[in-house]
């Protein structure tokens, strides 16, 4: 019979919107959250965000178990991670207040650095297991030529090594994680989920002309993915490029990336071939995605996690740079294409004689749906993470049968682990490390800012 555990998710993100981290904190509790007769477990789960939104509802059930609140932490309005650190002693207070009495957690899982960071701490002070999703990692972000906050890197190992696991969502952050001294026994690979229903084969579709689409969907149109589909455009013929992604349709004509992609566009003489559509909300995604021929994935570092499966869920083949969570999800040749990284020349090709050969391109369209119904469903992405939960939740005490021969009691079974990803090639084992106790968080942070020192001491 399986166990109902009590599990709290904690994010700092703004969970009015849909971004990433977002969609993946609510998904996952709401399936977590199953009952018994839907074939769950009947976990409680409560999520624990930030009020960003003076209109935000202090708790909201999003489902059979499971249940949102919004902390009143900080200013009620969206925060920069600079200004969101500045709130991690209340976040702290919060949680502990929370979890000192009968709401105490059997286990904690954190989303993100400053959400972990918080979560961290508090479940180290109560000794209560805890779980660790990066949702991205500084050194993935630095390298895709983001920004990051000067403190995150060595705040993530602290988190990395005061968890109890580390729940990477791809073979990359896992390396990535292990090289940041995560013990490797400690990490687990849980991939992003999608969800099926929403994202599907059959529904409503958007208009669409004669011409193949091709669809680069992107949370940042400076990742790279936008323009290497623009330059590929040159070698597929008669075949139009929709970009979905960046600012609101509305404020298109005044964003500084949209006017450099349009402008490369026009010198490339691709123009007519181009639509950018802004941001497309989640649930209007599948229209769009039911009318693309295939869609292209050509960040070359921390790509979108999901939008690549979202369209194989629809349907959609997709040609991507094996990186991130697209080099798992696309299989070479089976669901889709890998492609070198900054090669427009090579990518159009590839592009074009896939959408040639008919056969193979719809043979692919069927084996990415599948994959993504059977590998990245949000009910198997919850099974696999509940059997983490239970490799190091304690189990529950309970008292011995007076009538029972000690010598009859049944064996205990040895706990479902998930296995530890496979090193890079060429690249020498990483030592074994022991994790760090909680006190490592506080010395991190030491350097950083001392009146988060002493929140977490």
């Amino acid at each position: 019979m399986r166990r109902s555990l009590n599990i709290a998710l904690v994010s700092a993100s703004d969970f009015t919107g849909d971004r990433s981290q977002v969609s993946h904190v609510r998904e996952l509790a709401r399936a977590l959250g199953r009952p018994e007769d839907e074939g769950g477990a009947g976990h409680r789960v409560s999520v624990f965000g930030r009020r960003c939104s003076p209109d935000a509802n202090a708790r909201t059930r999003l489902a059979s178990g499971a249940t949102l609140f919004n902390l009143a932490v900080g200013p009620a309005r969206p925060l920069s991670d600079d200004q969101l650190l500045g709130h991690v002693r209340e976040l702290t207070d919060e949680l502990r207040r929370r979890w000192s009495g009968a709401g105490r957690p059997d286990v904690v899982h954190g989303h993100g650095w400053i959400g972990g960071l918080a979560a961290c701490a508090v479940a180290r002070e109560l000794g209560i297991p805890f779980a660790q999703t990066f949702h991205g990692l500084a050194a993935t972000e630095t390298r895709a030529g983001r920004s990051v906050h000067p403190s995150r890197a060595r705040l993530e190992r602290a988190i990395g090594r005061g968890a109890d696991v580390v729940l990477a969502r791809c073979t990359e952050e896992a390396a990535v994680a292990v090289r940041l001294g995560v013990p490797r026994r400690a990490v687990r690979i849980t991939p992003p989920g999608v969800d099926v229903e929403l994202f599907s084969e059959v529904g409503p579709a958007m208009p669409r002309g004669d011409r193949e689409r091709l669809t680069v969907v992107s949370r940042d149109l400076e990742d790279g993915s936008a323009e290497t589909a623009i330059r590929a455009l040159q070698h597929v013929p008669d075949a139009e490029l929709t970009v979905a992604g960046g600012p609101d349709r509305e404020e298109l004509e005044n964003d500084a990336s949209v006017h450099r992609l349009t402008v490369l566009a026009k010198e490339l003489h691709v123009s007519d071939r181009v639509i950018f559509l802004g941001r497309v909300p989640r649930r209007s995604l599948p229209r769009l995605l039911r009318t693309t021929r295939i869609a292209l994935g050509l960040a070359p570092a921390q790509p979108a996690p999901t939008a690549t499966l979202e369209a194989m869920a629809c349907g959609v083949p997709a040609v991507v740079t094996p990186s991130g969570t697209n080099a798992d999800a696309v299989l070479d040749s089976i669901t889709g294409l890998h492609v070198p990284a900054g090669r427009p020349r090579q990518i159009g090709l590839a592009v074009r004689g896939l959408l040639a050969e008919e056969t193979t391109r719809r043979g692919y369209a069927i084996a990415a749906a599948d994959r993504a119904r059977s590998r990245h469903s949000w009910e198997r992405i919850a099974d696999e993470t509940e059997r983490v939960y239970l490799t190091i939740a304690p189990e529950p005490e309970t008292l011995p049968d007076p009538d029972q021969d000690p010598d009859e009691a049944p064996e205990t079974p040895e706990p479902t682990r998930i296995p530890a990803p496979t090193p890079e090639p060429g690249r020498k084992p990483e030592p074994e490390t022991e994790p760090a106790p909680s006190g490592s968080i506080a010395r991190a942070l030491a350097e950083t800012d001392s009146d988060l020192v002493a929140s977490l001491t």
